[in-house]
């Protein structure tokens, strides 16, 4: 199915948020998610589906000062 991933079209497999950014290399366990606009927290990714045409975003935390 595809889906947008931070405002570019990906092709996916996966039918959960979670399979989808493990397929996509979002490995890491510091990132926050959001769905069609709605946060999801790392502990309901697993569950959370996904449908043709969703939006994505992926924030990694920053470095700096």
């Amino acid at each position: 199915m595809q889906i947008i991933v931070n405002a570019e079209p990906h092709e996916v497999i996966g039918a959960t948020l979670a399979d989808a950014l493990a397929e996509l290399g979002y490995t890491s366990p510091a990132i926050a998610t959001a769905l069609n606009g709605e946060f999801v927290s790392r502990a309901k990714r697993i569950d959370q589906k996904l449908t043709e045409g969703d939006r994505v975003e992926v924030l990694s935390p920053m470095q700096g000062g």
